[in-house]
């Protein structure tokens, strides 16, 4: 889970913290925006990224294999196996000039609420 203090942060209500499977992912839809949700239960994690990928624009993330490259968790996007760091977004491959946004996650009463900042939604 990560916060930003600095940035006006408004949380939305995703899902229920069961509706996630163990160490993959979901797609929910915060407005019009698609973001794929992550729980990595081996490190009891959560992490939020837009669920479009930015190589070939498939809403595609949510079922992408996540796992970690070193200490940094990422998920592969299932189609062409570009991976991005659930942290900073940066593609962790050859193509720099790829990369996801992602949101803070927190878990209140066995509900996971994803942050966006004003001007996201």
């Amino acid at each position: 889970m990560k916060s930003s203090d600095s940035i006006a942060m408004e949380w939305y209500p995703a899902c229920q913290v069961n509706d996630v499977p163990r160490n993959g992912g979901v797609c929910v839809k915060l407005g019009e925006q698609q973001i794929a949700l992550f729980h990595f239960t081996r490190n009891g994690e959560w992490y939020a990224s837009q669920n479009s990928c930015p190589h070939r624009n498939q809403m595609a993330l949510s079922r992408g294999m996540i796992g970690s490259l070193g200490e940094v968790p990422k998920v592969a996007c299932p189609f062409h196996k570009k991976s991005f760091s659930l942290i900073d977004g940066r593609c962790l491959g050859n193509e720099q000039e790829y990369s996801i946004q992602t949101f803070p996650v927190k878990i209140e009463n066995n509900t996971v609420f994803i942050g966006l900042t004003k001007n996201q939604n």
